[in-house]
């Protein structure tokens, strides 16, 4: 069992961040998490902040928090983000902007203020989580996987910039997983997506704890840079 880790995990009131925070408890780590809503979770060792991932003061104060309280951010799991299904042409710029302030901007705030810690630790892990409507190009998805794009390219170049700190930076590509982000997607669409798996099913908790736990685990320190996606699905 690993136990003693300090992991801050974005998005933790539901879906995927509830079930790696739920996890990680489970492990015997410390859990720091933060979403917009209340905390949903109860446990002494996890803290919740209440914010937006796109709000700076917020986040900076957040993490200085979890540093003061703790000493230590051992890993970040950015897991927070946000998708609108709709065509480019009847997208509104508003969209655009929220959907890169969540999942882009919020990422890039977050790996930022973390990643200062883990420079004067010397050590830290970062997964950062992407989509595979990005590799595949997904209509529909254009704003949602250009934003991932983004993270996956900041994910690359922060990982050169950190690997000689002793931090890695990696990022994960789930297939789409029964959550609220995936909810309204329809029947059609999703069969449609799921077809071009090479393993066509939907994922689970499970298959995205997996992979983190391995770009977090001790025997990866030679492993950064790399984007894991789910399902099969080729970059």
């Amino acid at each position: 069992m690993k136990t003693g880790r300090v992991i801050f995990i974005t998005g933790t009131s539901r879906g995927l961040g509830l079930g790696l925070a739920e996890h990680c408890l489970a492990q015997g780590d410390t859990v720091c998490g933060c979403s917009r809503a209340p905390a949903t979770l109860t446990d002494a060792r996890y803290s919740h902040y209440e914010l937006d991932v796109s709000d700076e003061k917020a986040v900076v104060a957040a993490v200085r928090a979890a540093v003061r309280r703790h000493g230590r951010i051992d890993a970040l799991v950015n897991n927070a983000g946000i998708a609108s299904m709709n065509h480019a042409l009847l997208s509104p710029a508003v969209t655009a902007q929220q959907i890169f302030a969540t999942n882009f901007h919020g990422t890039f705030l977050f790996c930022r203020e973390v990643a200062k810690a883990m420079v004067r630790q010397k050590s830290g892990r970062i997964v950062n989580f992407t989509t595979v409507a990005t590799p595949l190009r997904l209509e529909g998805e254009s704003l949602y996987a250009a934003s991932k794009a983004a993270v996956e390219s900041f994910t690359q170049v922060l990982a050169r910039e950190l690997g000689p700190s002793g931090i890695t930076v990696n990022a994960v590509g789930p297939t789409p997983v029964p959550t609220d982000l995936v909810k309204n997607v329809p029947a059609a669409k999703m069969d449609a997506l799921l077809a071009r798996q090479a393993i066509r099913r939907f994922g689970t908790i499970e298959d995205v704890i997996n992979v983190v736990e391995f770009f977090l685990s001790p025997q990866s320190e030679f492993i950064t840079g790399q984007v894991i996606y789910l399902g099969g699905v080729n970059g």
